[in-house]
């Protein structure tokens, strides 16, 4: 399978590329700005007994988008895609009062402008039967709790979901399947900026292992659907 994921140079991201390594038929795209972190992610997985291929693409979503560059770069790898996940994403945690259109921008522009520039630019690759699975939070999950510092972030999450419910419909008809799982606590740097000194009862891992089954598999049951993925809010 050839499967791409973003925000791959920690947190979940990185632990969904090593599960998804362990079989050797997986061609795995990892993307991500960090550099240094991809070439270790890589390396670990190359260290595994039974390791797929994992090829690595610095890429910064959040900068200069050179739509022309990531598109090329992408398809230096794979002529057809069978799974991408949109992992990437950026909280800010700050008091609306406090917040400005800059960083209104920077949480829209990769937690819902990323996603949509991805998708649309590498549609053509995606093989009928191919599993897109958005990574969105139950901040953006109606009717869930909600905290202060984080309305920027929610709000982006909230537009990830909807996106996805659209684009299950316009992708019927060529037979790609669209999900959104919303998560909830997990222990990584994004939920210590959010709720520093919480312990999730979740780790990275944890989390990383059910979004790969569920990216190999899900689609199999769902398409268009927003599902809670939580033990806790936070």
């Amino acid at each position: 399978m050839n499967i791409i994921i973003s925000g791959a140079g920690r947190g979940i991201g990185y632990e969904i590329v090593k599960l998804l390594s362990k079989d050797q038929d997986h061609h795995i795209l990892a993307i991500s700005r960090n550099k240094n972190n991809l070439k270790n992610l890589q390396e670990e997985c190359f260290q595994s007994a039974a390791c797929g291929t994992v090829s690595i693409l610095p890429f910064d979503l959040a900068g200069d988008y050179r739509e022309h560059d990531l598109t090329d770069g992408v398809k230096e790898y794979f002529d057809k895609i069978d799974i991408l996940i949109n992992n990437a994403g950026l909280l800010i945690n700050k008091p609306f009062r406090e917040m400005d259109e800059s960083d209104f921008d920077a949480v829209f522009n990769i937690n819902v402008k990323a996603v949509f520039r991805l998708i649309r630019n590498l549609l053509p690759l995606f093989l009928r039967g191919s599993h897109i699975v958005n990574i969105g939070s139950m901040g953006g999950y109606q009717g869930s709790a909600k905290f202060p510092g984080l309305s920027l972030y929610s709000a982006s999450k909230g537009a990830l979901a909807i996106l996805s419910e659209c684009l299950a419909e316009e992708l019927r008809e060529d037979q790609v399947k669209v999900n959104c799982l919303a998560l909830g606590a997990a222990q990584t740097e994004m939920l210590a900026a959010a709720f520093p000194g919480y312990k999730a009862p979740l780790s990275a891992a944890e989390m990383a292992g059910f979004i790969t089954d569920f990216a190999l598999n899900g689609h199999r049951y769902f398409n268009g659907k927003i599902l809670p993925v939580a033990l806790s809010t936070p």
